[in-house]
């Protein structure tokens, strides 16, 4: 038996997640039947990071476990014949240890979160960014951002159906940045720590969205999160506008080290 790790990019809009569900399409599941016209199944494959409905991933890492001597490019050549036509792609594979796993190793997840600052509707980037039709100011943002960065107790921005053991969590970075962009200016969050409570990411930029645009202060997303309650928290953004950017570990199975 060979483990080995994927790296796998994403368009979320067809699937209702990452976890492979009884009725509804998945990435998981479309990744899992993949495998099964490669060898006998039934496959089941374990991810960093389970991402929900409409959530795209730039690089989400799996691992899965084969009978036959495949080669990381063998496999991740034949598991894009087979995954056609759905939008997920194997960019990379590596042969990894039998005890190392794509969620428990893991020491990072980052993720991007994209927000269109446009009146025209989008169209080559619909379902890929958060539009909307006013300016936000960066630096409000980033300074009432700065108020979640370390070790907190995040219950104002948890999902009611979130079934972590604890709300408390360690947020590394949160940084907003403009971006220019040929179709029009983009505020850019990057989102870092070694693991997040169901919808907090959606959580903290729609609450810094307000922020943004005026109708929060700064210093009110430090009352947010005092309050430690979610009836506290801003407006939760969609989906669409979030990616799973990467996955750390102490040492990257594709060939990077993480600076730790």
């Amino acid at each position: 038996m060979v483990r080995i790790a994927l790296k796998v990019e994403y368009h979320g809009a067809p699937f209702a997640g990452w976890q492979r569900q009884a009725d509804q399409p998945s990435v998981q599941g479309a990744i899992e039947a993949a495998l099964a016209k490669l060898e006998p199944g039934p496959h089941t494959i374990a991810a960093a990071g389970r991402t929900d409905a409409g959530v795209h991933g730039l690089a989400q890492v799996a691992h899965c476990d084969l009978q036959k001597d495949w080669t990381p490019f063998r496999l991740s050549e034949a598991l894009n014949y087979h995954l056609k036509p759905d939008p997920v792609s194997i960019v990379d594979a590596a042969i990894v240890d039998d005890d190392w796993h794509a969620r428990f190793s893991a020491v990072e997840r980052r993720y991007l979160f994209r927000i269109l600052m446009r009146r025209a509707p989008a169209t080559h980037q619909a379902g890929l960014v958060w539009q909307i039709n006013h300016a936000l100011d960066i630096d409000s943002m980033q300074e009432g951002a700065n108020h979640l960065l370390g070790h907190h107790d995040f219950t104002t921005f948890r999902s009611s159906i979130c079934q972590a053991a604890s709300p408390v969590k360690t947020l590394d970075e949160l940084r907003i940045e403009r971006v220019e962009m040929p179709w029009g200016p983009e505020a850019h969050f990057h989102v870092r720590a070694r693991s997040f409570l169901h919808n907090q990411v959606r959580s903290f930029v729609g609450t810094l969205e307000r922020v943004g645009a005026g109708t929060w202060a700064p210093d009110d997303v430090k009352a947010a999160l005092e309050a430690k309650n979610r009836a506290a928290c801003g407006p939760v953004s969609p989906p669409q506008g979030l990616y799973l950017a990467g996955v750390g570990y102490p040492k990257d199975p594709f060939g990077n080290f993480v600076d730790k």
